[in-house]
């Protein structure tokens, strides 16, 4: 499994609350589905925690994206800022 971060550096930011909003999927559900207990799923959200390799390639995997559409270790931009950065 994953571990906690030891600095900012180390810290893997994650966008799993926004696409679980999306696709209407509770922790629960996404935990059952990639096989750990609903509480990792909340400490990898809240930056807790740093899920392994193969725990990340799952969550990506559920959600149908890439791995880089749902965690880095730079901070991410919010969707909306994306989408406008897109659109000018």
């Amino acid at each position: 499994m994953g571990r906690q971060p030891r600095s900012e550096a180390d810290k893997v930011h994650d966008r799993i609350a926004v696409l679980r909003a999306d696709r209407g999927v509770s922790r629960k559900e996404l935990a059952d589905a990639v096989g750990v207990h609903p509480q990792t799923i909340g400490y990898v959200e809240r930056g807790e925690y740093s899920p392994s390799l193969a725990l990340a390639l799952r969550i990506a995997r559920f959600f149908d994206v890439p791995v880089e559409a749902v965690f880095s270790l730079d901070p991410l931009p919010s969707l909306s800022e994306e989408l406008l950065r897109r659109t000018t």
